[in-house]
């Protein structure tokens, strides 16, 4: 036993933080609210109390004693409960939805704020719609406190109180033979606290998994469809859910077994009561109007108690949820600002991008190995090689969504990880071959962060990017809303509306991440175009597998298993007939002028 009081003791310790946790940071703020659903829940739970009162004298004395004066007033004061209790009853509901909103609402705010700062390594390792769950699947569960805890602290406490005080006060005897069983429950209910919250922790990764498995079917449904993988992918998910169906149920037992257990206890001392209560009246020594206050206040006890005995295994299935979101936002970014003094962001020209013997892994694979690499200023270096080669980590690492575990990057000379993270990121315009939009207005996608950008200027870089082409056949024009991800454009349009936002940001180095490659001829030689016009003056890094958009680029680079084998211009590479005249041959069959 001795062995396993610290552990106990370290378990309580944490919950006691979470909860304070919760507090300061969430539930505090409400208090104003609170207290108002409090006071009508007070009203709502004395009621109850006063309902089981009114029986004695319902029976002693119009009942049975005939006193029919007495009829119209003990009707009135019924029905001036019931209207209380439904009056506050839908007051209290009504605040205590729009708190929990708020609650809910605010920790899913601060999880997103927080999870959009932490590195790709994170995000490598949690896929979206396990994130999704977690940011609004674990949050809604602590709506619990707000539909059940805090009632039952504030209404079904003061509901026991009142029964309990009529029940006394018709008669302690029968009220201690009554409950006589109650404290059988203590036990009981503290073995069932753990394993409830170990089923909340199971039923919450159970609803992750099938949240995850959602996000890739409707991800990946053109794959699907085009492959006849229906049957399959949703077999897969029916199984994701069996698991979630299993270990829902298992908590809704665990919870359900705890309020349970005060009918089981109740059974016996009803049956005691009966007797002795009924030889009582049978004797004169009791009424009937007695018998059936201290009856109804017995009989409404035990509804609240059940309740109050469920708090305890919602409460653990709201720790566990409270646990995954504290633990998750402890999670710290490996990406951060640098310590002060930081180094300036280079001057106009200078932008020069250099990797000294940079490597990187995602975990223990290693993506770039020693990896040395050299962009001048103002000129266009391309990237190529087969997938898997690390081009596209380069630009991770360029732009610090993540940084290498040894060697050094620079811009114009400066080390990245010394500059301002803000002020570093904004040096670089990306357009990228899914380059993401937002379900927003085609105006708002292309502005995007830029600020107040003239009518002007955005129609210019409209015109630039040729989104001109396409935009009087949208309905509302640039007040068009483009559909998640973009999903009402085509694949053409949506990069030239990527372009277009590059356009508009006044960033000297620009990145171009196979930006070309899903378009058909016509669309990739508007967007090549767009390319060419956008790149003008800027340094240029372009990865692309089509080598025929980088054959006039300043410099190429050829990368295999991250690292550098072979780099110079179009003509110079093909002479060395090495890797770079290999992929050259395989796209073009030998043709030196392709």
């Amino acid at each position: 036993m001795s062995d396993q009081d610290p552990s106990r003791s370290r378990d309580r310790a944490h919950d006691r933080m979470l909860a304070r946790w919760l507090w300061s940071g969430h539930i505090r703020a409400q208090i104003p609210w609170l207290l108002i659903a409090f006071v009508f829940m007070a009203f709502d739970g004395s009621m109850v109390g006063a309902v089981s009162a009114l029986l004695k004298p319902m029976f002693d004395q119009v009942l049975v004693a005939g006193q029919n004066n007495r009829v119209i007033l003990i009707a009135l004061a019924f029905a001036a409960t019931f209207v209380i209790r439904a009056t506050t009853a839908f007051l209290y509901k009504t605040i205590l939805a729009y708190t929990a909103e708020r609650t809910t609402t605010g920790l899913q705010a601060q999880m997103t704020e927080h999870l959009v700062t932490l590195d790709q390594a994170f995000h490598h390792e949690h896929p979206p719609g396990h994130l999704i769950d977690r940011v609004r699947g674990d949050t809604q569960e602590l709506a619990v406190i707000y539909q059940q805890i805090l009632p039952g602290l504030v209404r079904d406490v003061i509901s026991v109180v009142s029964l309990l005080a009529v029940a006394l006060w018709t008669d302690w005897r029968w009220t201690v033979i009554a409950l006589a069983g109650a404290p059988l429950l203590v036990l009981p209910a503290a073995l069932l606290q753990k394993q409830v919250r170990r089923m909340g922790i199971a039923a919450r990764e159970a609803s992750a998994a099938a949240s995850t498995r959602l996000d890739e079917i409707f991800h990946g449904v053109v794959t699907i469809q085009r492959g006849g993988l229906e049957a399959h992918e949703t077999g897969r998910l029916r199984a994701t859910l069996k698991d979630f169906v299993k270990a829902r149920t298992r908590t809704a037992g665990g919870q359900a077994a705890m309020g349970s257990m005060s009918d089981l206890v109740a059974a016996p001392g009803f049956a005691l009561v009966l007797v002795f209560a009924g030889s009582q009246i049978a004797g004169g020594e009791r009424t009937v109007g007695e018998f059936m206050s201290f009856f109804a206040a017995i009989a409404f006890l035990f509804e609240p108690l059940r309740r109050l005995g469920a708090l305890s295994g919602a409460w653990q299935n709201v720790l566990a949820s409270l646990d995954r979101i504290h633990r998750l936002l402890q999670v710290q970014p490996t990406i951060t600002q640098p310590a002060a003094p930081r180094a300036p962001v280079p001057a106009p020209g200078h932008e020069e991008i250099r990797f000294d013997a940079v490597t990187f892994a995602y975990g223990s694979e290693p993506v770039l190995r020693d990896f040395s690499l050299l962009a001048e200023a103002g000129k266009t270096t391309a990237l190529v090689g087969p997938s898997g080669a690390g081009k596209s980590t380069v630009f991770t690492l360029l732009t610090r969504l993540a940084d290498p575990q040894s060697g050094r990057i620079t811009l114009g000379g400066a080390d990245i990880r010394r500059m301002d993270l803000a002020a570093l990121r904004a040096q670089f315009a990306v357009v990228a071959q899914d380059s993401a939009l937002f379900d927003e207005t085609l105006r708002d996608n292309i502005v995007l962060n830029a600020g107040d950008v003239p009518e002007d200027r955005l129609m210019a870089a409209i015109r630039a990017a040729h989104v001109d082409e396409f935009l009087p056949s949208l309905p509302e024009g640039l007040d068009t809303r483009v559909g998640p991800r973009g999903s009402a454009l085509s694949g053409g349009q949506r990069q030239r509306v990527a372009i277009a936002r590059a356009l508009l940001r006044p960033s000297p180095v620009l990145l171009l991440d196979e930006a070309t490659s899903a378009l058909d001829a016509r669309s990739e030689a508007l967007v090549q175009q767009a390319l060419d016009g956008l790149g003008q003056g800027r340094t240029t890094l372009v990865i692309a597998h089509r080598l025929s958009t980088i054959r006039r680029a300043d410099k190429i680079v050829v990368m295999e298993a991250g690292r550098v084998v072979e780099q110079g211009d179009h003509a110079t590479l093909l002479a060395m007939r090495g890797a770079y005249a290999r992929l050259h041959a395989l796209q073009f069959g030998g043709r030196e002028d392709a």
